[in-house]
């Protein structure tokens, strides 16, 4: 009985990881010491999934109704963290622009993972833009006529399937609404995004970098805080074992938390290991350096960044960074300022928010953001204030 459930579910789950790929514009998986396991047991209630992502293993258990079917959303929607994960945490040091998004869902009803974690927030958000966008809106949608069928055909199938459209848009956009009152603030950027994917030739691989680089964070943030929120959530049965960051995502998470020294003891350990890369370990400590007021020193070690490194986002920030250190640095030395912007412009893969950085150097010197005195706003002894106010993209 066992063997003839999983025959039936066999065919359904292929179908839809292969419709899964088609919509991303993803090539077919191939085995890179990740697996998707989709456990049947009929034993259970199929209104009681269960989903577990163990290190490189995504696991679902699933249960068949008694017509037979099984809930291939739940699985689906495990099929999207398995294909959408690597995509963004390859993307998560870059991705802390992004974490003023996270003072918005303080109130919302979310696990604590998706207030505390951008990385966490943005792959969710992103799946259940998705998972808007593709949904079974309760109506078909109009089969185009077959072969050289007559023009008075062919227009009577292109009004269908505008109204077709019209209707299906009106029930998506209900439930990015639902999504977002829930606390998944991200789903209304990342459907409007997907609108343009799909009529893009490009994947959701060489999209992403765009969806995240291009996002005006202020603005999302602001429309974020306008948000009524609504009571209760619709929570997330896909859990992950807990794993602490290491390495240079430790040594970034503790600089963004002020806690500098620690960083760079990060960074510094990183440097006299052969085996690490040297040139993420310089553009942390670099910053860090800056962050300390050591201007100076910084620049070099952007210098040997540029030197060292194959990373797009950190050659165009190094270069960006140069940049500003001229500028602030002396007038007189604006015409190397400008060669750093120009640089910048010109790494092949220039992420989008470090050639917006570059172009706006281009056009005026950068001026050092002015310090606000301790006077002028309340003491905070826990220096949280202080820590949200600190963009690291920007030199202290």
């Amino acid at each position: 009985e066992y063997e003839a459930i999983i025959n039936r579910v066999h065919d359904p789950v292929t179908q839809m990881i292969l419709g899964t790929n088609f919509y991303l514009k993803v090539p077919v998986s191939s085995y890179d010491g990740r697996r998707l396991i989709v456990l049947v047991e009929p034993m259970l209630s199929p209104n009681a999934p269960n989903a577990r992502i163990y290190s490189n293993n995504y696991v679902v258990v699933t249960s068949p109704t008694a017509a037979g079917t099984i809930r291939m959303d739940q699985i689906r929607h495990l099929y999207l963290h398995y294909e959408i994960e690597p995509l963004v945490y390859a993307r998560a040091t870059s991705m802390t622009r992004l974490i003023p998004l996270l003072k918005a869902v303080q109130t919302a009803p979310l696990d604590f993972v998706y207030k505390s974690d951008v990385v966490a927030l943005v792959t969710e958000c992103l799946i259940k833009a998705i998972e808007a966008r593709t949904m079974d809106v309760g109506f078909p949608a109009p089969k185009k006529p077959a072969g050289g069928r007559a023009r008075v055909d062919l227009e009577r199938y292109d009004e269908e399937l505008s109204s077709y459209e019209r209707q299906a848009e009106v029930i998506r956009r209900r439930q990015v609404d639902l999504s977002m009152r829930q606390g998944w603030v991200l789903v209304d950027y990342f459907y409007t995004q997907l609108q343009t994917l799909e009529r893009d030739p490009a994947g959701l691989t060489e999209s992403m970098g765009q969806m995240v680089y291009g996002m005006d964070v202020n603005r999302e943030r602001h429309r974020d805080e306008q948000i009524q929120f609504l009571p209760e959530g619709s929570g997330e049965f896909v859990r992950r074992a807990p794993r602490a960051p290491t390495g240079m995502m430790l040594a970034e998470k503790k600089m963004l938390e002020g806690d500098l020294d620690g960083a760079e003891a990060i960074a510094d350990k990183a440097l006299s290991d052969p085996k690490q890369d040297h040139a993420e370990a310089l553009f942390l400590k670099s910053r860090v350096q800056l962050m300390q007021g050591d201007p100076e020193t910084s620049l070099v070690g952007f210098e040997q960044v540029l030197r060292n490194s194959k990373n797009p986002h950190m050659l165009a920030w190094s270069h960006i960074y140069l940049g500003r250190l001229y500028d602030t640095k002396d007038p007189a030395e604006r015409s190397r300022a400008v060669a750093e912007y120009k640089a910048a412009t010109g790494v092949t893969g220039v992420p989008p928010d470090a050639r917006e950085a570059a172009e706006k150097g281009l056009k005026t010197a950068f001026v050092v953001p002015k310090t606000v005195h301790q006077e002028e706003v309340p003491l905070d002894p826990s220096g949280k204030a202080e820590k949200e106010a600190y963009r690291p993209d920007s030199p202290p």
